[in-house]
């Protein structure tokens, strides 16, 4: 079975990208659309507008422009910043994937296909101890408000 390597770059607090954004990109890139991207990506037109809204924030030049209306009904295009934050952070995926790949390999070997029969199994919560249980109590309460 292949690795799965996602990876997420925070620039800032306020900043970052990860493979949704890039996903969005390219589909953007590819349909021309916002709304047919993320008809295409399984996602709302707002969670779409949010995300590349927020993107466009992010840096100091936009990722993207739109077009509103007029013959062909607007769209939305790539900026060259747009473009090369796709390439970009391709990029680096196939660097990251290749160096997992390698480096987790021996790891990999032993990963189970199938979930062991106690995964699915859920722990009983641990009770609360006497003490704690105690000064919950109302008769507690009124104990300890007239010690002090």
């Amino acid at each position: 079975m292949k690795q799965t390597v996602r990876f997420r770059v925070d620039f800032t607090p306020a900043c970052s990208l990860g493979p949704g954004k890039i996903d969005l990109l390219e589909s953007v890139e590819k349909t021309g659309s916002l709304r047919q991207a993320a008809q295409a990506l399984g996602m709302s037109y707002r969670r779409a507008w949010l995300l590349l809204d927020g993107l466009n924030r992010s840096f100091s030049e936009p990722a993207t422009t739109a077009s509103v209306g007029g013959h062909g009904g607007g769209g939305v295009t790539l900026t060259p910043f747009g473009l090369e934050i796709m390439r970009c952070y391709r990029s680096a995926a196939q660097a990251i994937d290749a160096l997992a790949r390698t480096e987790l390999q021996s790891i990999a070997t032993k990963a189970l296909t199938t979930p062991s029969r106690n995964a699915g199994v859920r722990r009983k919560r641990l009770a609360r101890s006497t003490a704690a249980a105690s000064r919950k109590t109302p008769r507690a309460r009124a104990r300890r408000a007239s010690e002090l």
